[in-house]
């Protein structure tokens, strides 16, 4: 009886250890109005200690963050998404490569016109990988709607 008791917390041992999915990138997304029609989109990563969180042009090897805006007709981005935060430059031999990243928080700000004055929301997904010193985590993306225009 106790060799059975053993052998299934054995088999068991490993389904609970994969059923901890690990999260360590928390998304916020808000919009700041700075005039009638403009607003900043931002799209901040708050990023666990121990992870980081690879670039838009990251280097060879991670996927890069990225982000997908639904097509609207009443917003038009203007120009890229910046960066906002203490950009890390390291190589990286797993990758064999300088690669480029960020560790505690990054805010990702996209300028976008709003047309017309009813309120609407700027859909899309980020697209983004994450990384500690032992391993990486799959890619992974998220979904947004972003509130902008309106009273």
């Amino acid at each position: 009886m106790k060799q059975l008791l053993t052998a299934i917390c054995l088999f068991a041992l490993p389904l609970l250890a994969s059923a901890q999915i690990e999260n360590p990138v928390k998304w916020s997304f808000t919009s700041k109005k700075i005039n009638a029609t403009t607003y900043e989109l931002h799209m901040t990563a708050t990023i666990d200690g121990g992870w980081h969180l690879y670039a838009q042009e990251a280097g060879e090897g991670p996927v890069p963050t990225s982000f997908k805006f639904t097509k609207s007709p009443l917003v038009v981005a203007e120009g890229k998404v910046t960066e906002v935060g203490k950009l890390h430059k390291a190589f990286d031999k797993n990758f064999d490569s300088e690669l480029k990243y960020y560790e505690n928080q990054v805010d990702f700000v996209q300028k976008v016109t709003v047309k017309g004055k009813a309120a609407t929301k700027v859909k899309g997904s980020v697209e983004f990988m994450t990384c500690d010193d032992h391993q990486c985590l799959p890619p992974k993306s998220v979904d947004f709607a972003i509130s902008v225009g309106g009273k």
